[in-house]
């Protein structure tokens, strides 16, 4: 699962740059603000990468799929780029968990032929 949800996580700190970079041409919006609002989430999608397989690294994951979402209004192509991702997102956790469950299955089958063959 780390591998999957890793990935979409290194794909959304670059879409997230990238948003920052189409809103620095918002005249309402300081620069100082997009790239605080953007460094963090892009720190936020780094940091995750390493907390995915601990307990809540998923729920923060969904958390930073919603702020995608939400970052629509500021710029409206975020909703879509957001969507597209919470659907990576979830067919990462999705996917990723029945690899793990494959991979052990498959781990404790070779560990259980080992002792039989000793």
């Amino acid at each position: 699962m780390r591998t999957l949800c890793s990935s979409t996580l290194i794909g959304e700190f670059f879409v997230i740059g990238f948003a920052g970079l189409v809103a620095m041409k918002d005249p309402d919006l300081s620069t100082s603000t997009v790239w605080t609002v953007c460094g963090v989430a892009m720190f936020l999608s780094l940091v995750l990468c390493g907390l995915v397989t601990r307990p809540g690294g998923v729920v923060l994951g969904w958390a930073l799929q919603v702020a995608l979402i939400a970052a629509g209004f500021v710029v409206p192509a975020m909703f879509f780029l957001g969507v597209v991702f919470a659907a990576l997102w979830w067919a990462s956790v999705h996917f990723g968990r029945k690899i793990d469950e494959a991979k052990a299955r498959f781990a404790a089958q070779a560990g259980s032929s080992g002792a039989d063959a000793a």
